[in-house]
């Protein structure tokens, strides 16, 4: 891989500023494909690519650093809506968001503008969840995220597949992408995950664990992620319709 060109990075007189990072250095394991799935093609582009699309159509937005794996041989060749910075990630989510973190101080962020993270394989996010979640981030002290009320009966199961009880689900709901932070905050918990070793699945995660309030804002059930084989014919649905 190159040398990242933070100098692509822009800093404008707008305060706070907004800065878009995507995760694109998974591999995607659960999809079962040869490829990474965010390079699934779907309609005449890859998951990817619709992705930045979707963070391209709010007016926040008009430049994204998206973060690839080391041996990645893919994404630079790919077309996209608006200028894009590439950053090589870690291992694990939380490293490659880091990575992008770093370089998104590197290229001049002060710690009160905001970082937007959004999952590669998530592309069907609306543009006004986008705008919403951003200026609802911009009025809290450290940030704010997607979401939807959990609508399923939730169980839980024992080691042995049987049901031990069903779960309140009035106060769940199941978290999505985009996430907006702070940058200096979002700094801070990244770097303590990595002081005490912790295994999380999203940034908001990382928040709690040091007890950070962040708020959450509605979305909607189409904002979906790739994970498996059969996401896709939905996802070809939902973008088709629009």
């Amino acid at each position: 891989m190159t040398a990242n060109p933070l100098d692509s990075i822009t800093v404008d007189s707008v305060f706070p500023q907004v800065f878009s990072l995507i995760v694109a250095a998974g591999k995607g394991s659960r999809f079962g494909a040869d490829i990474p799935k965010q390079y699934t093609p779907v309609l005449g582009k890859t998951i990817v690519e619709q992705s930045v699309s979707a963070l391209a159509a709010s007016d926040y937005i008009n430049q994204v650093l998206l973060v690839i794996a080391k041996d990645d041989e893919i994404a630079q060749d790919l077309d996209f809506m608006v200028s894009v910075t590439f950053v090589e990630g870690g291992a694990e989510r939380w490293q490659s968001v880091k990575s992008g973190v770093e370089a998104i101080f590197a290229a001049g962020a002060k710690d009160e503008d905001l970082i937007l993270i959004h999952d590669a394989a998530r592309p069907c996010v609306l543009a006004k969840h986008i705008d919403l979640v951003i200026e609802t981030a911009m009025q809290e002290p450290y940030g704010a995220i997607l979401g939807v009320p959990v609508a399923d009966t939730l169980k839980r199961v024992g080691v042995e597949g049987n049901i031990e009880a069903t779960v309140d689900r009035s106060s769940l709901w199941q978290a999505q992408t985009p996430q907006v932070f702070r940058a200096a905050k979002l700094r801070q918990v990244l770097d303590y995950v990595a002081q005490q070793g912790l295994m999380i699945t999203d940034e908001a995660s990382a928040f709690e664990a040091m007890g950070y309030t962040i708020k959450i804002v509605p979305g909607n059930n189409q904002n979906i992620k790739l994970t498996y084989a059969e996401d896709l014919t939905l996802i070809e649905s939902i973008l088709s319709s629009r």
